[in-house]
């Protein structure tokens, strides 16, 4: 991958991140929407694989199968239909932003809907995590629902 990256002027800039480096509110909603739910999507299959792993005494490759049915679209899609009522403002304009977004890529595995709103949870995700804002994430990510 980073054979193919087109100059090394983007690998030094790379380089100057750090991991968890924080931006302010403002830098981060500069960013674009794709881009927080890219930063978002990591942070969020993290999450659920860490989980697996301490959580279960399943081999790699069932662990790897249940991660895949938590990180995917129709799952983030009933995910955020969970959070919306817990959202604040200000993540809810992330997510709508996200949500509404010209998207590139489409999925077979989900609807149209699906694909949007789990675009639009993973922005969240990615905001959350960018801005160093880990204590509302912790209680996103864990949030239960009340049946």
């Amino acid at each position: 991958m980073w054979g193919k990256m087109r100059s090394t002027a983007l690998i030094r800039r790379y380089i100057l991140f750090k991991i968890n480096e924080i931006f302010t509110k403002e830098k981060a909603m500069s960013l674009s929407s794709i881009v927080l739910a890219f930063v978002g999507d990591a942070v969020y299959s993290l999450f659920v694989r860490e989980r697996l792993a301490f959580e279960s005494d399943a081999k790699t490759g069932e662990l790897n199968k249940l991660a895949s049915s938590v990180v995917c679209a129709k799952a983030q899609a009933k995910r955020i239909d969970e959070l919306m009522p817990i959202l604040t403002e200000e993540e809810i304009a992330i997510y709508k932003r996200a949500r509404n977004t010209k998207k590139g890529a489409k999925t077979k595995s989900a609807s149209v809907v699906e694909y949007n709103k789990s675009t639009g949870f993973e922005a969240v995700m990615g905001f959350l995590y960018i801005t160093g804002e880990y204590e509302r994430l912790n209680y996103l990510l864990n949030y239960e629902v009340e049946e």
